[in-house]
């Protein structure tokens, strides 16, 4: 049998990490080490952590996830790496379950899906969550909107990595404070190593529950796809600029008002845009039974598209208009 390393950056999780440690020491699958890197967390993650015996636990003082990733990938001893967040729990086979495709040479990196849990008991929390596992709020990312056969994708969340992979494309790109991922993954794809989204396989993870967290998570989302390209070649794809051409279109009404024809496009793409957002919402709240969840939704939709491409809006003017 073989190992698996399972490393896990850490900062100030102390209200998340207990539930993840837990998951992982209760999955099926025998032969594993745990490697937290703490990011020098001044809450009570540290004091969570030194209760576990099981765990190595690997100081951070970079305070940065892709040096975290690295740190735990280069003192890891395992046949297969995993990358796992400590937002998330995993379902008792979830280490299990992607091995055996890991095992079987079905793929290189196999992954599990996600499901979107509420940050606490708010009906506004769950609006959240639904609309960071609906298509129309997170776009084409296929682990995250509930799919129910394996299928060969561009990338997944807490994937299992077979050891060689990082010696062929090497490891995280140590100046992406943010989406390293996205970048990590591109360099896979183009590698040709396969990518596997093995559906029995689940993981929860555990959404803002406010909508200010949400706007200051997105937008340093949106903002890091923009600023990647100053330390990588090819950090995202197209559909990580949507949220940006959005934004732009919303902007351009202060160009156009002179311009009728210009203003009956414009007004009729916002009117599309709003009756979707009105729509998915109220399928949100019809199945949830409760209008304010109606209400939460399409603010949380507005948000969470408008804070992204704002982000990338203002890496634009970081990366080609300041100079540090």
């Amino acid at each position: 049998m073989k190992k698996v390393s399972i490393v896990i950056p850490t900062r100030n999780e102390e209200k998340h990490i207990e539930k993840c440690i837990n998951s992982i020491l209760e999955n099926d699958y025998p032969e594993k080490e745990i490697i937290v890197v703490d990011g020098m967390s001044n809450d009570k993650t540290r004091k969570i952590l030194k209760k576990y015996k099981e765990i190595k636990l690997i100081d951070n003082p970079d305070r940065i996830t892709p040096i975290a990733l690295n740190i735990g990938i280069k003192n890891s001893s395992g046949d297969y790496v995993m990358i796992a967040g400590a937002h998330s729990t995993y379902s008792k086979n979830y280490i299990s379950e992607c091995v055996k495709k890991l095992d079987e040479n079905k793929c290189d990196i196999a992954g599990g899906k996600v499901i979107t849990k509420p940050g606490n008991n708010t009906k506004k929390a769950l609006a959240i969550s639904k609309v960071l596992s609906h298509p129309f709020g997170i776009g084409g990312a296929k682990y995250r909107i509930n799919p129910q056969k394996e299928i060969y994708v561009d990338t997944v969340a807490y994937g299992i990595y077979k050891k060689e992979v990082f010696k062929k494309v090497g490891f995280f790109n140590p100046k992406l404070v943010r989406n390293q991922d996205i970048e990590m993954n591109l360099r896979i794809k183009n590698s040709g190593f396969k990518i596997l989204l093995v559906p029995t396989a689940k993981s929860y993870y555990f959404a803002r529950d406010n909508f200010k967290d949400l706007f200051k998570n997105n937008f340093q989302n949106g903002l890091w796809v923009i600023l990647s390209t100053k330390y990588a070649k090819k950090a995202f794809s197209f559909r990580h600029l949507v949220p940006l051409f959005f934004v732009l279109f919303l902007i351009s009404i202060l160009f156009i008002f002179k311009f009728t024809i210009l203003k009956t496009f414009y007004f009729s793409v916002l009117g599309l845009y709003l009756i979707l957002n009105l729509f998915f919402s109220l399928k949100i709240a019809v199945k949830e039974k409760s209008f304010l969840i109606f209400f939460y939704s399409f603010l949380s939709f507005l948000i969470l598209h408008i804070s992204y491409g704002l982000g990338s809006l203002v890496g634009i003017f970081k990366r080609f208009f300041i100079k540090e």
